[in-house]
């Protein structure tokens, strides 16, 4: 087992990473010192796959678990879901000596996290991510939220689990297509942060797609020591913190004006990085060659690179993209590449220049 620690003084958490571990979760809240009363606030799809197993092993614990469980996709990610998960809690009685556990990918993650920084003024939870792109991205880092039907993440708060455990063996369960979404995050700290790290994937994307144990422990661990990193350097995303954002300002928006159904996050992101990376080339010096191989890298894990939008879509996203949290006075800020493993934030991108990435055209 890898433990990579997110230091944010009284609000500092492991985030533990390998295999076999949904069956020592109690064990591990029970050290946590946490209140004995808990709900699991899972999906239709996971639940079944994992839900006895971690009810299991809170009982044997002497824990007191209750289940909610909300359908799966990213539909589910609103005020709705919200409300009838505050219901249930409601319903079980659940006190503020309570904790919820987040037992799914990012969608229960975010959700759960955001019901939990609000229920009762906030109860302690647990993330337990259970695909590749909430383990080494949206479980870390303590950003809780939900979507509207204008944005994506619109209402959130930042609030830290108290824990993070990732058991790799529950990646085997997942579809390919969502394997591939994962590696767009892992991909992303590679551009971000660490030159080494993105030709390391570079050389293992076969083994990572075939979800190689020594290889996924590594690519997981490695992320999540970058994002625990630049979340010690700013929680709050006052500045550093941005630069996780590459590729998500077009990303976003794709994902809202396609209504959360056409691409998972990973494949919004995947074309949001590569058109990042060709605004990068015009307007902060990467070079052509390494916007190229960030190219190359998406296609070769599978992911798309491209988007053709009509006029009206066009417009509807550089609508969503105003909406976006990283809007500032009403103007959009990008995060730009100048090399791979270093990038500038709050950079401010003509319109012209988003058109041309859009309709594919390079300087």
């Amino acid at each position: 087992m890898r433990t990579v620690r997110v230091p944010l003084d009284t609000r500092s958490y492991d985030i533990r990473i390998g295999g076999g571990l949904l069956p020592k979760i109690g064990e591990h809240c029970r050290k946590l010192g946490l209140g004995n009363r808990c709900a699991i606030i899972s999906d239709s799809r996971v639940s079944p796959l994992y839900g006895r197993k971690v009810i299991k092993s809170l009982k044997a614990a002497g824990f007191e678990p209750v289940t909610y469980n909300i359908p799966a996709g990213e539909q589910s990610k609103n005020l709705k879901s919200v409300s009838a998960c505050y219901d249930a809690l409601a319903g079980h009685r659940l006190e503020r000596s309570s904790f919820i556990i987040a037992l799914g990918g990012g969608v229960v993650g975010d959700l759960a996290g955001f019901v939990a920084s609000t229920y009762l003024r906030g109860v302690p939870f647990v993330q337990i991510p259970t695909t590749l792109l909430s383990q080494v991205d949206s479980s870390v880092g303590g950003k809780v939220g939900v979507n509207l039907k204008s944005g994506k993440n619109l209402v959130g708060a930042f609030y830290q689990p108290r824990l993070v455990l990732c058991d790799l063996d529950t990646l085997k369960t997942l579809p390919i297509r969502e394997v591939r979404a994962g590696l767009a995050e892992v991909i992303k700290y590679g551009i971000i942060f660490d030159a080494r790290f993105f030709t390391w994937i570079e050389k293992n994307l076969e083994d990572l797609l075939k979800l190689d144990g020594k290889a996924l422990t590594r690519a997981v661990a490695r992320s999540c020591e970058i994002k625990a990193d630049v979340v010690r350097q700013d929680e709050k995303e006052g500045g550093l913190r941005a630069i996780l954002n590459f590729g998500h300002t077009i990303g976003h928006a794709i994902e809202a004006i396609t209504k959360y159904g056409t691409y998972l996050h990973g494949e919004a992101i995947s074309i949001g990085q590569i058109m990042a990376a060709e605004l990068s080339v015009q307007l902060s010096g990467l070079p052509q060659k390494q916007s190229d191989r960030i190219r190359k890298i998406f296609d070769t894990a599978g992911l798309p690179a491209d988007i053709r939008l009509t006029k009206a879509q066009k417009t509807r996203l550089f609508a969503a993209m105003k909406l976006d949290k990283k809007v500032s006075e009403g103007e959009v800020k990008f995060v730009l590449a100048d090399k791979i493993g270093s990038v500038q934030f709050g950079k401010s991108v003509p319109h012209q220049c988003i058109q041309d990435v859009l309709e594919g055209r390079k300087s």
